[in-house]
């Protein structure tokens, strides 16, 4: 399952995500606390969240933290990672 979060209320984060075609959920961290555990904003003072991902197991394990993001390479980074 793969979803995304930001720092969005409900009604912006929909919009988005029907702009763009978003086939996955796109959470709503208003309070940022989500964003300072993955690292994606060093606390609730952030104006804006870095782009992390995180690949994670079933069981809710971390299995790979990925701090930096580029959107178009990442899709064939975690293909790559979840085939071993």
């Amino acid at each position: 399952m793969i979803l995304g979060a930001s720092f969005d209320g409900p009604e912006d984060n929909a919009a988005f995500a029907k702009k763009f075609g978003f086939p996955f959920p796109l959470l709503c961290d208003t309070d940022k606390s989500l964003a300072i555990k993955y690292g994606a904003a060093d606390d609730a003072s952030a104006r804006s969240a870095r782009r992390v991902s995180c690949l994670i197991d079933e069981e809710g394990r971390v299995l790979k933290h990925y701090p930096q993001v580029a959107a178009r390479e990442h899709v064939g980074e975690v293909l790559q990672d979840l085939a071993g």
